[in-house]
This record gives structure tokens, C-alpha cells and sequence, in this order.
């Protein structure tokens, strides 16, 4: 049953994965294929339990376990002091399944993804030098603040379970590249992830978040930022609409769009402090042209963004508002905008104008889907005055 090839000079692999084994004799192996094997391979088997002999592979570095029906981790394993890489995915392993010895393993990358953890273990937490750790697709409730003793962490995946919350310590970890939290129940981001200098990939869909803190947009590395299925793509195809002026507003747009001097002597009182109230169009060059279009991402992920064209305003609201551009004030157009940040990824930006007509503060044309794609880079400093969500 056994196969054993040598894939590459110094390294030697057993490989006895999809054989539908209940039980694995290791104490059958010669001692000089013991000594050679650095690869142990029993996934996809039926194993309830990893056999004793295990610990008589003293230069194992690689084992795989998944698939099985396994319930805990032995005390043999916490023997492979050579040991750099455990796969334990898809069994029963719970937070009693792992011996006391397990955080002494020297593992650099450890998979417990597909199991019945409902918290990080401690003893995974003082793993020092993994570089990979997966619990995906388990029943955690919470990240532990113990989790930035994992200094040398490049990929934290940690979707598919019942996360509410990222806690502050996530930011201590120099190292981490990718960091997977899609699937969850995640309601914030904490700004103190902008120190995560060395993140390349945030993978955040499928929560419940309603915004974005500015400090994210200092994430200068990041290539990629997953936002689908949070209240804070979904909303902007929701709340895009647009309520006609009234006529109190349409008597305060027509006063000042003309410049007219009034006073309580010859206008109504209400209507006075009304026309205090007045906001002035952010576009410059707001000249109430007809017809607009905004776009809206549906998607929001860098991969597979894809943009709607949504009007926001009815008929009788276009009429009104062009013979008075460059001023509102109670009905203001919520003009939801993508934007390439730094050219990596693409962002979903508020604008508040004066009337449908203005299809962005910076310029008075309607865009199209191409001329979005190809549109320059907006400055950090122009994005995090930009409320999102």
C-alpha cells in the first residue's frame, strides 16, 4: 500500500492518502525509510486516531492528516521536533484534541481549517514561528488578543466562522501579507489595522460592515481588499434616490442662484432662515447640464468589480434643478462614485452635489463605464475626507 519516491534530491515522501485505511501500521516501515522520510502523507483515509509508531519518524517535517475522522492530535506528534508543517483540515478537532506539549513544535505553517474549534487553542498561540495558520470554516466566536505573539505571521485565514469583532493586537503582527476574515459577523474594522504595513490582501466580504475607517487608505501595499455582500456595498444600490426640491427649497435655489437681495421686510421669516442654510455645489464647474448617471459597484472586489449604471433623480426632479445649479439645501444628490486607488483596487466614494445634473465634483460631464476605469488616482488625502458607507 505504501508508495515512496524521492520527488527532489534530500526530500522523501510516503505517501499513503486515499488508500480508505481505518488503521495505519507505521511500525512496519524499514528504520532507514523512517530516518529518509521528511513527507507524511494520510489524508483522505479513515483514520479515528494517528498511530503511536508516528513519533519514530525523527526527521518528518511535513504531515497531512485531513480528511479523516480524526478527534485529537496525539502526544506523538508533540515528539517531531523536525516538524515544520501540520495539515489537520476537515476531521472533528476541538479545543480538547490538542496535547499540552503542542505549542513547544517549531511548525512554521499549520491548517486546522474544517474542524470544531470554538477558540483559537493556546497552545497554537505560542507557535512563534508559524508564518501560516487556517481555521476557516470552524465555530470561533472571537480572535484572541494572544494572537500578536504570532510575530512571524504572513497568512491569517480565519473565515467562515462567527467573528464579531477584530481586536487592536491584529495590528501587531510586521509581518502579515494576507489576512482572511470574509464569512464572519464582523461589524468594524479597527483603524489601527493602518499598521499593517507589510498587508498585501483583506479579505473582508460577507460581514456586516457599514463603513470603512479612513486609516485603511494608508495601507499603501495593498493589492487587494474583498467587500461584497457588507451593508456598506449593498446600501449605496439601496439608498440611491433623490427626493424633488420643495417649493420652499425651489424659492431659496431661485434666490440665491439669482443673486437676489432680500431681507425680513420683503420675504417671510422662515424662508430667511432657510436661505442661511444654503450650501454651495463642491463642482467647480457645476453648470446644470442635463442628465447624469452615477456608478455603483456591486462587487467591490479588485478581481471582479462590476458597475451599474443607476439613475438618481425622477423626470420632474431634472427640470426643476437645472435652472438652479450650484446651490441645495435639504435635497442634495448622493452621488456614489468608484475610484482606483493608487491603481491597485477600486474604492466606493460619497459626493453630496447640488442636483443631478453635477455627475462628479470634478468634472460636469457624465462619465461613462471607460472613462471610470482609466480615471486617474485620487490623492490619499482627498479619499479620507470621503465618508464611505
Amino acid at each position: 500500500m505504501e508508495v515512496f519516491q524521492s520527488l527532489e534530491p534530500g526530500e522523501r515522501v510516503l505517501d499513503l492518502s486515499r488508500l480508505d485505511l481505518h488503521h495505519v501500521d507505521l511500525g512496519g516501515v524499514s528504520e532507514e525509510r523512517r530516518r529518509e522520510t521528511t513527507r507524511l502523507h494520510l489524508a483522505s483515509n479513515r483514520l479515528a486516531e494517528l498511530p503511536g509508531a508516528l513519533c519514530l519518524f525523527a526527521n518528518l517535517q511535513v504531515l497531512d492528516v485531513s480528511g479523516n475522522g480524526l478527534e485529537r492530535i496525539c502526544e506523538h506528534v508533540s515528539r517531531l521536533t523536525k516538524l515544520k508543517a501540520l495539515i489537520a483540515k476537515n476531521n472533528r478537532l476541538d479545543g480538547l484534541s490538542l496535547p499540552k506539549d503542542f505549542g513547544c513544535l517549531q511548525l512554521e505553517v499549520l491548517n486546522f481549517s474544517g474542524n470544531r474549534f470554538e477558540e483559537l487553542p493556546p497552545q497554537c498561540l505560542k507557535l512563534r514561528r508559524l508564518r501560516s495558520l487556517a481555521v476557516g470554516g470552524n465555530r470561533l466566536k472571537a480572535i484572541p488578543a494572544e494572537i500578536e505573539n504570532l510575530t512571524s505571521l504572513e497568512f491569517l485565514y480565519l473565515g467562515g466562522n462567527l467573528i464579531s469583532s477584530i481586536p487592536p493586537e491584529l495590528a501587531n503582527l510586521p509581518y502579515l501579507r494576507y489576512l482572511g476574515l470574509c464569512d464572519n459577523r464582523i461589524q468594524s474594522v479597527p483603524p489601527q489595522l493602518n499598521r499593517l504595513h507589510s498587508l498585501r490582501s483583506l479579505s473582508l466580504h460577507n460581514n456586516l460592515l457599514s463603513y470603512l475607517p479612513r486609516e485603511i487608505l494608508s495601507l499603501v501595499h495593498l493589492q487587494e481588499l474583498s467587500l461584497r455582500g457588507n451593508p456598506l456595498v449593498v446600501r449605496f444600490i439601496r439608498d440611491m434616490t433623490y427626493d424633488p426640491p420643495s417649493l420652499l427649497e425651489l424659492a431659496g435655489r431661485s434666490i440665491k442662484s439669482r443673486n437676489l437681495s432680500y431681507s425680513p421686510q420683503n420675504v417671510p421669516a422662515h424662508l430667511v432662515n432657510y436661505l442661511n442654510m444654503a450650501s454651495k455645489c463642491p463642482n467647480p464647474k457645476c453648470a446644470g447640464k442635463t442628465g447624469v448617471s452615477t456608478f455603483v459597484c456591486v462587487h467591490a472586489h479588485v478581481r471582479a468589480c462590476r458597475c451599474v449604471y443607476v439613475s438618481s433623480f425622477r423626470a420632474s426632479a431634472s427640470v426643476s434643478c437645472a435652472l438652479f445649479p450650484g446651490v441645495y439645501f435639504d435635497s442634495c444628490v448622493r452621488h456614489i462614485k468608484f475610484v482606483d486607488f493608487c491603481g491597485k483596487y477600486r474604492l466606493p466614494l460619497m459626493h453630496y452635489l447640488c442636483s443631478p445634473e453635477c455627475s462628479s465634483p470634478c468634472s460636469s460631464a457624465p462619465q461613462s463605464d471607460a472613462d471610470s476605469e482609466e480615471e486617474n488616482s485620487v490623492p490619499v488625502d482627498r479619499l479620507q475626507r470621503v465618508l464611505l458607507g
